[in-house]
């Protein structure tokens, strides 16, 4: 193999390495979530935008308008949770969830939360994993321009491919890494089973409590405690729930 391939690997490999680094967490700290925080670990934006869009409609804040958007009804409340602030400040006019996940007050909101959660230990945080996604992308293009640079050819083009192999076949696995760190699944597990889904809305009159059902369990929960606001407002997601990966 040619002397300068190696150089290439080499490259490629500390890429890997300094990735590898960015996407490691510390342990996460023993903390009480909110809803919200909840939501976000499991569904990503737009689960802990609906999660503090449900705690605005318990307290007349919002309601729903039409074609399916949202509509501010009378002012946030008192002392209300950040997202919840930063939601009912988007909301100068009637809008859909997904253009109300975007507006720069939620956005905001949902962000510092996501960034408090990393510090936690619950999420990796979102520059971090940017970074290293950014070098993993650049893995597999390093080897390749090593390939190109040396073209090798015969045995040593099967050794080169071989080895180049190694680190890019490492970038794609490191690169299917969801946001949350297995312990934070666990934990979101172990909270949807000691918190079940109930059979019958009258069950439930703690309207903390259904936030809590709706962080959990998502559309599901909507459908169950809150059927006309979810459907005249466009809450239940089309096609699923948010993919945790693309926090």
């Amino acid at each position: 193999m040619p002397t300068e391939m190696w150089w290439f690997l080499a490259v490629a490999c500390g890429q890997l390495a300094l990735a590898a680094t960015l996407l490691r967490i510390r342990s996460p700290r023993r903390v009480e979530l909110s809803p919200q925080a909840l939501a976000l670990l499991r569904g990503g934006p737009r689960a802990a935008v609906t999660v503090a869009l449900v705690a605005l409609h318990q307290r007349g804040a919002v309601a729903a308008g039409r074609k399916g958007t949202i509509r501010a009804n009378g002012g946030p409340g008192r002392a209300p949770d950040p997202v919840q602030l930063g939601v009912h400040r988007s909301l100068q006019r009637a809008l859909d969830v997904r253009a109300l996940v975007s507006r720069p007050p939620a956005r905001r909101a949902v962000d510092a939360l996501r960034t408090e959660l990393g510090r936690d230990g619950l999420l990796r945080p979102p520059g971090r994993l940017r970074a290293a996604r950014a070098l993993l992308g650049c893995v597999p293009l390093t080897v390749a321009g090593g390939l190109l640079a040396t073209a090798p050819s015969g045995a040593e083009l099967a050794l080169s491919l071989g080895l180049g192999a190694v680190p890019v076949l490492a970038a794609a696995a490191l690169l299917l890494l969801p946001p949350t760190p297995r312990a934070t699944r666990r934990l979101l597990a172990c909270l949807r089973e000691r918190h079940p889904l109930p059979a019958h809305r009258a069950d439930v009159t703690d309207g903390k409590l259904v936030q809590l059902y709706v962080a959990l369990h998502g559309d599901p929960a909507l459908a169950l405690f809150l059927p006309r606001f979810s459907r005249d407002g466009g809450l239940l997601a089309r096609g699923g729930e948010a993919d945790p990966g693309r926090l």
